[in-house]
């Protein structure tokens, strides 16, 4: 997720390194939430909104779900993050997918969508159930809710303890702290839902755990990767909030570091993200 609303508390801003981190991200979290469409009731021939497109990657699961008979229109404010998503979607050989650049809040939009859904998206916004409530009028009624995102209360572990990713772990929910994102955002979806007028909704939570064996070395890489792009984004305000200094930090041998670290330990690491997931029906 970019962004497709402009009311947001947006910290990483539109710029390639943030469009890699998107994606890196998703490759990581798309698990989750293919478990978490199929759940909700995603199914073929739906027409589903996806809000807060960014390059494209939920939108390319969806595609997948709803198939040739179904409809995707993604919304994202960045139109150069829309270009990234609609070559994707060309690559990957969807043609039941579109792309619109706009505010969501105030977008020109169909109002007989089957669904709408969003990831990581909600917890950026300075007003979450007013963003809700201005979608259920694309919404037909009886459609369906579904939004994913995190949770960052959970505590980071690691077996046997990792000192540098305990600590990137905390630097990077200290900034969230001070930048007033909602730590919480995938708890509160239940009482953000009925604030919006909606049925209480279904919930579940998943956890992602990554091993550093041998076998398992391009998903280590990955997550090293998007480490180092997360702190990377969000260094400057590491350092303005008095954080961690740039010395501290080292961003230019922190992959080195983590690659070292982790293949000395032969680690296993629960990263302190929780994907909740809630989905319901319009009344």
């Amino acid at each position: 997720m970019t962004q497709s609303i402009t009311n947001t508390s947006y910290v990483f801003g539109h710029s390639d390194e943030e469009v890699q981190r998107l994606v890196r991200q998703s490759r990581l979290v798309n698990p989750c939430t293919r478990r978490f469409l199929e759940q909700a009731g995603i199914s073929t021939g739906m027409k589903v909104l996806d809000v807060g497109s960014g390059p494209g990657d939920v939108a390319l699961l969806l595609a997948e779900r709803v198939g040739p008979g179904g409809a995707v229109v993604g919304v994202e404010i960045d139109p150069a993050t829309l270009d990234i998503a609609r070559a994707r979607a060309r690559v990957a050989g969807y043609e039941n997918i579109s792309f619109i650049a706009g505010d969501i809040n105030s977008v020109d939009l169909d109002d007989d969508f089957d669904a709408i859904i969003g990831r990581l998206i909600l917890i950026h916004l300075r007003e979450p159930a007013a963003t809700l409530r201005a979608l259920m009028q694309h919404l037909r009624p009886g459609g369906l809710v579904a939004f994913q995102d995190a949770d960052f209360t959970s505590p980071a572990v690691s077996i046997p303890p990792s000192r540098l990713s305990e600590q990137l772990d905390a630097w990077i929910k200290e900034a969230f702290r001070y930048a007033r994102l909602e730590m919480q955002m995938g708890l509160k979806l239940y009482h953000l839902f009925l604030e919006a007028g909606l049925p209480a909704p279904c919930m579940c939570s998943e956890a992602i755990v990554i091993g550093s064996r041998e076998s398992n070395q391009a998903e280590v890489e990955l997550m090293i990767a998007w480490f180092v792009n997360v702190i990377h984004l969000l260094l400057p305000l590491i350092i303005k909030s008095g954080i961690a200094t740039a010395e501290e930090v080292a961003i230019d041998t922190l992959a080195e570091r983590l690659r070292a670290e982790w293949a000395t330990q032969r680690m296993v690491w629960r990263i302190g993200i929780d994907a909740v997931s809630a989905w319901t029906r319009k009344a």
